[in-house]
């Protein structure tokens, strides 16, 4: 199944049951988030969760890009990405939670055909302050669907104070051989689609109050779903990687692990400066310096001469359209480039640098401060530098 024909059945299945499609938000979180980029489908809804009324109704779905800044460090592996898609269905204060279950597991079952057998779930246990999510367990339990329960893997938070409430997440079964152990037990099970029961506020004193309304936030990752109805071992193999994983490799041949790398860090700076982000030192802009740059450090390990200006227009045009950005491709690679001939500048500047006989030895926390501080040399690269 094609993701465009998941993405559609999803919004079909929900809209037949009254719910209506809201346009998703840039990357860019609401005024007054604190964090830096929009990292679920919640983050532009969060006044409505509270309980302002939302122009469109309480039944809501949608398609939302969204990127994890704490998932760099995990992307290369088969299931993390920087940027990546979500699909999302909320109840502000209408249905509860066993009802969006109910039908999570109609629509992945029914819809689009996952094997019930294939599937597990966890549900929250409860904990000193609240009691065990008894409703969902209950569910599941008609259902068929084995269950796993736990603490902290199932309460979901919107930071340290803020709406929150005990989740069930919905796994879906990788391995190729019949579904054994748990999902915190064995990592084939991958988590698909989370379904949030927002029904507290916790305060700076750590204490829960009820909100004003209980609702329902649900979280489906489109391209691990993907992935597994595709019959792929890795998210890279999906279709939506297809046009990158067509024409990268035949531009500069790359090991697997690198290869992830380029592929997902070059895509999510492309969809990072289509939303109007530009590199600096600080905030948003930061984030796109270290994807650029990561990009370059691995491209250059083997062949200083590769440069971002060799990416196919076609390629950054279909990312944009993908994303449904209205940005001109040459703007993005004008911004690519430039940060480009800006981190060669500074590489260049640092291979001089370190050539000092002050730097020859061990280097010391004093000279990792004294170079990033009076020469902007960060402390991975001179650490990259030291190992060319």
């Amino acid at each position: 199944m094609k993701t465009e024909r998941i993405v559609r059945t999803f919004v079909e299945f929900f809209e037949e049951r009254g719910h209506h499609r809201i346009t998703g938000s840039t990357l860019s979180p609401p005024s007054g988030d604190p964090v830096l980029f929009t990292t679920s489908g919640m983050h532009p809804l969060t006044p409505y969760l509270l309980g302002r009324p939302h122009p469109l109704g309480r039944r809501l779905v949608n398609v939302q890009r969204c990127l994890r800044t704490t998932d760099l460090e995990e992307v290369g592996d088969d299931t993390h990405l920087t940027v990546f898609e979500m699909l999302g269905s909320w109840s502000l204060g209408d249905y509860e939670g066993p009802q969006s279950l109910d039908w999570g597991h109609r629509l992945l079952t029914e819809g689009l055909g996952v094997d019930p057998s294939l599937l597990y779930v966890t549900v929250f246990a409860g904990d000193e302050q609240t009691g065990p999510d008894t409703d969902s367990l209950r569910l599941w339990e008609e259902r068929g669907v084995p269950v796993e329960l736990t603490v902290e893997d199932n309460w979901w938070s919107n930071g340290p104070v803020g709406p929150c409430g005990p989740d069930s997440e919905i796994f879906l079964w990788s391995g190729d051989t019949p579904p054994r152990s748990t999902p915190t037990r064995d990592d084939r099970w991958v988590e698909v689609w989370n379904h949030v029961m927002m029904r507290h506020r916790r305060l700076g004193d750590g204490s829960l109050v009820p909100l004003p309304q209980r609702s329902v936030d649900t979280g489906l990752g489109l391209e691990r779903l993907a992935c597994l109805l595709q019959g792929k071992s890795s998210v890279f193999d999906c279709d939506v990687f297809e046009p990158w994983r067509r024409l990268v490799p035949p531009l500069w041949p790359l090991d697997e692990p690198s290869l992830r790398v380029v592929l997902d860090h070059l895509r999510s700076s492309v969809v990072v400066v289509g939303d109007g982000v530009r590199p600096s030192n600080t905030g948003q802009g930061y984030v796109l310096r270290r994807l650029v740059r990561r990009v370059l450090t691995v491209l250059w390990r083997d062949e200083p001469s590769r440069t971002l200006g060799d990416v196919p227009d076609d390629l950054v045009r279909h990312t944009l359209d993908h994303f449904r950005q209205a940005v001109d491709p040459e703007e993005v690679r004008r911004v690519l480039l430039d940060e480009e001939g800006r981190f060669r500048r500074l590489m260049e500047r640092g291979r001089h640098l370190l050539a000092r006989p002050r730097f020859q030895g061990p280097l010391r926390d004093e000279d990792f401060r004294y170079l990033h501080d009076t020469h902007g040399l960060p402390r991975e690269l001179v650490l990259n530098l030291r190992e060319e």
